[in-house]
């Protein structure tokens, strides 16, 4: 029952988001992919705003002071705890520029924009010279109050954002205990799914769906209930990251989430997303940075996970500098990626920041797998060091904008054989609207099928590394050169067929020899032909 009304409730929340969705983005002229930084950015002011206020609320009720209600406090009693609520909560804001206080004013308030932005930057100024200053710094960047996207005058761009406000303050994003971050994570998926899949490359681009975010949670998590923290070298917007709290549980992510982001778009929607599903800001480490050539994070405790959905080759400095080839990452495989495709820096990369007990599960264009030049050698360094765990193969258009099969490739430092597992999942999947999905039931075949590490004819075969580099496959890495494709022709019995014909022309000779015999008739001829 609990499960039935969840859905309800989840379902309840997306229409409004849809409908809402749709009004903002016809009331003004900015693109679908440009507005959800404006709807998502207004979701994120709720929340930090409605937190905020529920953690003093909290304690003033716990104290016996139950009628109290921060929303309704002066500004001026307010400062007196600016203080210590920084190092508690890593931010502050005022009574008045709650989200609850500044949209009940939003209507009337001529200056909507000019205060919008003034409590933005109160926001991301309070933080600052505190442990959160980098987790705030330009998160409301992209919500541009004064862009004529939103509208030609500022009375128009008000009227917009008070429309944001009225309707992001009627999505259903409680429970009956208050604030829910599972509400305000579904809603931001929602909307990115939804957002990404009306604006084409761009939006898509930056946008995992959950259902492959999951699979490369769970295979990267195979026999291991904790980690010790989880990252994402290229996170765009946080749902790899996520969908690893999902699976494990926040508490079993010990030291939290770590990634790097070179857009500042996604980079600011990852911080958000992060805060909207309820992650402190002491718990996560978000920064926005060239991950091939400014790598961060390189002096902390390597990563027990590692997830990613790296940009498919992308270019890159690689073979055109040479420098590179010192860096600690690359150098190990004697050689660097090519300029023209980034693919190999990336695993060259996650490979360095990999714990030796760790996993890293990330998503391959498939090229990769067996183009020869730099990418072959490296291949051939990944698995003589038998680093490589797994290939998984799978179906098509599962991503948007993206019709081809991908693969995964999962990576460790300790494995127990000398073997890669290629699994061919390219069937496995379910047919919804234009893409294709995995559903619970395909995941856990995939993942049972690399837990195992088992024969089974057209789907999983382990090959030791010898067999890989030999001289025939040469380091091929391409699941179709391991593992046969079951065949699905029609089986043909050739002695059955042979007799069908045989019939098949003793009745075509009997219906000759009649069609004859009637012309005979009408001609009259006897069957001797004979005339009459």
């Amino acid at each position: 029952m609990a499960d039935i009304k969840k859905n309800q409730n989840r379902d309840e929340l997306f229409r409004t988001i849809y409908k809402i969705a749709t009004d903002l983005v016809h009331a003004g002229h900015v693109s679908e992919w440009d507005f959800k930084s404006y709807v998502l950015g207004t979701m994120f002011y709720r929340y930090i705003s409605e937190n905020f206020a529920a953690y003093i609320n909290v304690g003033e009720h716990a104290a016996g002071n139950t009628d109290f209600d921060y929303a309704k406090m002066s500004d001026e009693e307010a400062e007196s705890a600016r203080e210590g609520l920084v190092q508690e909560k890593g931010f502050f804001i005022l009574p008045s520029e709650l989200f609850c206080n500044v949209r009940t004013r939003a209507d009337m308030d001529e200056n909507l924009n000019e205060t919008l932005e003034r409590v933005f930057n109160h926001i991301e100024s309070s933080a600052a010279s505190g442990e959160a200053e980098n987790d705030f710094a330009g998160l409301f960047d992209d919500f541009d109050v004064n862009s004529k996207s939103i509208g030609e005058t500022v009375a128009k761009r008000n009227k917009v954002l008070a429309e944001l406000l009225n309707g992001v303050e009627k999505m259903p994003l409680f429970s009956t205990d208050g604030i829910n971050p599972d509400l305000f994570g579904d809603a931001y998926e929602y909307l990115m799914g939804m957002y990404a899949a009306n604006a084409g490359k761009k939006g898509g681009q930056y946008f995992t769906p959950a259902d492959v975010s999951e699979l490369l949670a769970r295979l990267g998590t195979i026999g291991k209930t904790r980690i010790n923290k989880v990252y994402d070298p290229a996170c765009g917007s946080g749902s790899l990251l996520l969908k690893v709290e999902k699976v494990l549980g926040k508490d079993n992510i010990e030291q939290g989430f770590f990634g790097q982001e070179i857009d500042l778009t996604t980079y600011n929607l990852c911080r958000i997303n992060m805060f909207l599903h309820n992650i402190d800001f002491d718990k996560f480490s978000i920064v926005r940075e060239d991950t091939l050539l400014s790598p961060q994070h390189w002096d902390d405790q390597p990563f027990e996970l590692i997830v990613s959905n790296p940009p498919f080759s992308v270019p890159w400095e690689g073979d055109k500098n040479p420098l590179l080839i010192n860096d600690i990452r690359f150098s190990p495989a004697g050689v660097l990626a090519p300029a023209s495709k980034g693919d190999m820096a990336f695993i060259m990369h996650s490979l360095s920041w990999l714990a030796n007990n760790g996993a890293a599960a990330i998503v391959c264009f498939p090229g990769i797998m067996y183009r020869s030049g730099a990418e072959q050698k490296i291949r051939k360094y990944l698995v003589d060091n038998n680093f490589v765990d797994a290939i998984i193969q799978l179906p098509s258009n599962l991503f948007l904008n993206v019709t081809i099969s991908v693969d995964i490739m999962l990576l460790k430092k300790n494995k127990t054989d000398n073997a890669v597992l290629f699994v061919d999942a390219s069937k496995e999947f379910v047919k919804v609207t234009k893409n294709n999905r995995l559903s619970d039931d395909n995941i856990r075949r995939i993942v049972s099928a690399v837990a195992e590490r088992k024969d089974e004819q057209h789907f999983a075969r382990l090959v030791p590394n010898d067999e890989v580099g030999s001289k025939q496959n040469n380091y091929n890495l391409s699941v179709s050169t391991y593992v046969e494709q079951e065949d699905t022709r029609e089986k043909i019995d050739i002695v059955k067929l042979n007799a069908e014909i045989a019939e098949i022309v003793a009745r075509e000779q009997k219906l000759r020899e009649e069609i004859e015999r009637i012309i005979w008739e009408i001609e009259g001829v006897d069957s001797n032909g004979t005339a009459g």
